[in-house]
């Protein structure tokens, strides 16, 4: 019966042995009885791929093959035994029809040849166990026989080799999915996932590329390939593909040890997509929720908002402004406890009551907090917040008039002529306390005059106290004390806190010249 030297299930019971073109001493040790017990000068431990010979066990081979043990299929006597399942015996390579063209005449001295088969547990040919003339050798049968036995013994090595490996691989394989459990757990893209997979995988036979496939799209079917089914609820998501740089065959227990890890692969690529489904819900939702600035006959705007690095990168913080008539311009800066979608659905809340209230009523600014307060306590509105609500009125003798009340916010900072002044005045934070007493501050602003507002995200960290981000705040406000408010709010952002926090910003700038 012919057999292929390419066979997957005998190339993979090759890997399994872990035997290549270096000295086994076991093997070497079966060399040698061969040798000694037959009265030949060369005996080898030949395991054939597909594309070589390689030699675990050899003794009395000549230089170079001795230090190389291995040689190309063009020297192998041995890949006949292979193919044909059954022993070859050559009495004179140089005149039998089916090795006299074989290169090992020549070069290896091989002319002699008694080989016999080396299994493995399922009956695939590895190789063979040989003895070798360099005269021509009238084999007997007692010596056929010795080798039989000789080949069995060796035979028998073999598959406990293959079968140490495989209790090692079993080993490994659960370890593998325990790992993969956990490291799975962390990636946050499938591209993360897809190297997480890679890995994975440290000992041979480790796939040479991973890919997922999502339903309905082609992966790669090659016989070095293994796709296996994302299961999803419904039925699968896709197909997880390994591929190998040869022919590789899987096995019962490596199929069902990597049906396990396409199972935890599609958990987490079910996860990964309903987390980006949630991005993008939020962003859209923070998008609608941070309107652009209004146009004014006068004044200048920039804002800014920055999520922290949080999953669904919203947050409880916002800006606002509108213009209402006279020319006055009403302006907030905010911020809701949390970071999550909660808190970005309770700051909308707030900041669509306080723009009904602004539009509605002319009232002072803490007047209007306290509607605020008042209004999302009978609501059922929990939760804290900070806010600062702020008027800029045009002053009759020029500038501007800002008139504003603080709910517990961190204050503005006002940049006039190169001088740089904190707005103080605060009052407890929204939803603190029952029946707060609120004020109002008032302040000049000359013209050309920069009105900062931010949440605490621009200056504060875990590690840094808070004053030394006003400092920083301060030392950026004087370096671009020039700059319009759009490249303002850029370099303010830039030297920002390190993202632990949402930022918010908003800059307001009175015109140069006085208006008339």
């Amino acid at each position: 019966m012919s057999r292929s030297l390419s066979s997957p299930t005998r190339l993979d019971s090759l890997l399994r042995t872990r035997l290549d073109a270096v000295a086994d001493p076991a093997f070497d040790r079966f060399a040698e009885m061969v040798r000694v017990v037959l009265r030949v000068p060369v005996a080898l431990v030949t395991l054939v791929g597909a594309d070589r010979q390689y030699f675990p066990g050899a003794c009395g081979l000549g230089e170079p093959w001795q230090a190389a043990r291995q040689t190309p299929l063009s020297h192998s006597f041995c890949q006949h035994v292979v193919v044909s399942g059954e022993p070859l015996i050559v009495t004179d390579a140089r005149l039998d029809p089916r090795v006299r063209d074989n290169l090992a005449i020549d070069d290896l001295g091989v002319v002699g040849y008694a080989g016999m088969p080396l299994t493995d547990a399922n009956g695939e040919v590895l190789g063979s166990l040989c003895a070798i003339d360099t005269e021509p050798r009238v084999w007997t049968a007692a010596e056929l026989g010795l080798l039989t036995e000789l080949a069995a013994s060796c035979s028998d090595s073999l598959r406990l080799r293959i079968s140490n490996y495989r209790a090692e691989v079993a080993l490994d394989r659960g370890r593998l999915l325990l790992t993969a459990s956990s490291a799975l757990a962390a990636t946050t893209t499938l591209d993360e996932v897809v190297a997480t997979v890679r890995e994975l995988f440290t000992g041979p036979p480790e796939p040479a590329d991973v890919s997922i496939t999502p339903l309905g799209e082609a992966g790669p079917a090659t016989e070095e390939s293994l796709s296996l089914p994302l299961p999803g609820r419904d039925g699968p998501i896709g197909t997880l593909t390994l591929a190998w740089k040869r022919p590789h065959h899987a096995d019962e227990e490596e199929q069902a040890a990597l049906a396990t890890l396409a199972g935890y692969v599609a958990q987490t690529v079910t996860r990964i997509r309903l987390l980006e489904d949630r991005r993008t819900a939020a962003a859209t939702m923070q998008k609608a929720l941070l309107t652009p600035l209004p146009r004014h006959e006068h004044l200048k705007m920039a804002a800014r908002y920055r999520p922290a690095h949080h999953e669904d990168h919203v947050g409880g913080d916002w800006y606002d402004a509108i213009s209402l008539g006279g020319g006055r311009l009403a302006v907030v800066i905010g911020d809701v406890a949390g970071h999550s979608i909660d808190a970005a659905a309770k700051m909308s809340e707030y900041r669509g009551m306080l723009r009904t209230l602004l539009i509605d009523r002319h009232e002072p600014p803490s007047a209007l907090l306290r509607r605020l307060e008042h209004t999302g306590r009978a609501l059922g509105l929990d939760g804290i917040a900070t806010a600062l609500l702020a008027y800029l009125d045009p002053a009759p003798t020029g500038g501007h008039t800002l008139t504003w009340s603080n709910a517990g916010h961190p204050p503005p900072s006002l940049l006039t002529g190169g001088e740089i002044e904190v707005l103080g005045g605060r009052d407890p934070l929204l939803g603190a306390a029952r029946w707060v007493s609120r004020r109002n501050q008032t302040r000049h602003l000359p013209a050309g005059s920069t009105l900062v507002l931010h949440t605490d995200g621009l200056i504060e960290t875990r590690t840094a106290p808070i004053d030394e981000g006003m400092a920083r705040l301060h030392e950026t406000l004087a370096a671009h004390a020039g700059d319009e408010p759009e490249a303002l709010a850029d370099a303010l952002l830039a030297t920002a806190a390190s993202g632990e926090d949402d930022v918010a910003l908003l800059i307001v700038a009175t015109p140069a010249l006085a208006i008339s």
